[in-house]
């Protein structure tokens, strides 16, 4: 019934040149891997089951009322004009009911806003359009970025089908590593505009706000890859900001932390993410520049000035010889750094390296040759000015 179902509404859709897609048919909200997100599944069945006993009662005295005494048996509507005692029984049972629910909700919401006594701390930044990770008193910080094979699938004019890329949309290039059986208190905020970052199986969602912190909490019970999105409208590429969190055993998430690069990239656990700050700490190579600056645009930039740097006319500039990519190089910089309309800033978003690369790359790539290049060292004096 169900397939039947979703196969007309794909006939019908399509009828009208519009597409869809379907995720795993499921009836029921998830139970998650967190205690909070059981405790929420609790709640939600014990009131689900109360609304079930009260539609049943009320509609069945109804329907009863309505067949054992109609019309047709030669019973007639009796003449009378309300009763006092009926309202206030009618009044007082359904406020009993909602204080009944009321009280172990209110509970439920006062546990989730109570992070004391956490054991590790994680800041949560919202960028246009990737996320920020930061463990506070420790080493790991780097950004998140949609996955390589899900931000070329996506493109424009591709030609690659969407079906052939494992969690399409769903993966990242560094996923947020913690452990399980560990209290995690989370800090949200943004550096743009309103995000909202969401993992269904924590149990819960927060909004990140320009110049606010919201906090919230989780003790996840058992390893795995859970996934997420920002559930915020936040902007054009506001559907290609996922959230992968990956959990592991307390001794697994140890050697995670121990093998953390000193040059501030984040390693995949199974290792097999490739660390784009190659010359971190170094004065770079051309070809490392233009390599770290090729993925760098293809994450950032791609989406609004298109993969070959045509842009869209009349909405995006292009990149191929503009006047500001082949102009001076302080300039294009100035840019970058500070943003302009629907161009967001990038002085924070993208590391000193990955903002030399793409530079770099822009300048002589995308149908421009100008020659030139800049180190990381000099972003960072350009951006003490």
């Amino acid at each position: 019934m169900i397939k039947a179902r979703q196969v007309l509404t794909s006939i019908a859709l399509m009828a009208f040149g519009l597409r869809s897609a379907y995720a795993d048919y499921t009836l029921n909200l998830g139970k998650g891997v967190t205690q909070q997100s059981g405790e929420i599944y609790d709640l939600h069945m014990w009131v689900l089951w109360v609304c079930v006993f009260i539609g049943i009662a009320v509609f069945g005295a109804m329907f009863y009322s309505i067949y054992h005494h109609r019309k047709s048996k030669g019973h007639e509507a009796a003449q009378f004009h309300g009763s006092t005692k009926v309202e206030i029984i009618w009044s007082i049972i359904p406020f009993v009911i909602l204080v009944v629910m009321a009280v172990p909700a209110t509970k439920l919401v006062l546990e989730l806003d109570d992070v004391q006594d956490s054991e590790m701390t994680i800041k949560v930044t919202g960028w246009q359009w990737k996320w920020q990770y930061e463990y506070i008193d420790e080493e790991p910080s780097f950004f998140s970025n949609l996955d390589a094979a899900s931000n070329e699938a996506r493109q424009v004019g591709s030609g690659i089908d969407p079906r052939t890329i494992p969690n399409y949309l769903l993966e990242v290039d560094k996923p947020l590593v913690v452990p399980i059986d560990t209290k995690i208190r989370f800090l949200f905020t943004a550096g743009d505009v309103i995000h909202s970052w969401w993992v269904p199986d924590l149990g819960w969602k927060k909004d990140a706000i320009p110049g606010f912190i919201n906090e919230a909490w989780t003790i996840i019970d058992k390893p795995g890859v859970y996934r997420g999105q920002c559930t915020e409208l936040c902007g054009q590429d506001h559907a290609f900001m996922p959230v992968v969190l990956v959990a592991l055993e307390k001794d697994e998430y140890d050697d995670w932390l121990d093998n953390y690069p000193e040059n501030g990239a984040a390693s995949y656990p199974e290792g097999t993410w490739e660390s784009k700050a190659v010359c971190a700490g170094s004065e770079c190579t051309k070809d490392e520049l233009m390599t770290i600056g090729e993925t760098v645009y293809s994450n950032n930039c791609a989406s609004c000035h298109m993969p070959g740097g045509e842009g869209l006319e009349g909405t995006f500039p292009a990149m191929t010889v503009s006047p500001i990519v082949t102009g001076e190089i302080e300039k294009q910089i100035d840019l970058m750094l500070k943003g302009k309309e629907m161009m967001p800033a990038f002085n924070q978003s993208i590391t000193d390296v990955e903002f030399a690369a793409v530079v770099t790359y822009t300048r002589n790539a995308l149908g421009n040759s100008v020659g030139d290049m800049v180190q990381p060292s000099e972003i960072v004096a350009l951006k003490s000015k």
